[in-house]
């Protein structure tokens, strides 16, 4: 799975950084749910005064989604006898 960083400065001008956002394919049924929760974290990052400089959109997305979609959204493929 592939992984993009956002780096932006907030409203009071300090540099913020969210990192591991999925990059998920246009026909993928939960990519309407990690964009819109994309876009609350970010309003939510740009207007905070927190001291915080990076933020982990995969530790975000832990905490507000069901775990099962969590799973679906960061399945990885276990491989057997470590081929």
């Amino acid at each position: 799975m592939l992984f993009k960083s956002l780096e932006f400065k907030n409203a009071y001008g300090q540099k913020v950084k969210i990192i591991e956002i999925p990059v998920l394919e246009e026909d993928n049924t939960y990519r309407f749910i990690v964009q819109s929760r994309l876009e609350t974290l970010i309003a939510k990052v740009y207007w905070s005064r927190e001291a915080r400089c990076v933020y982990s959109f995969r530790d975000h997305l832990k905490r507000v989604l069901k775990w099962p979609v969590y799973e679906q959204i960061f399945k990885t493929d276990i491989l057997k006898n470590n081929a």
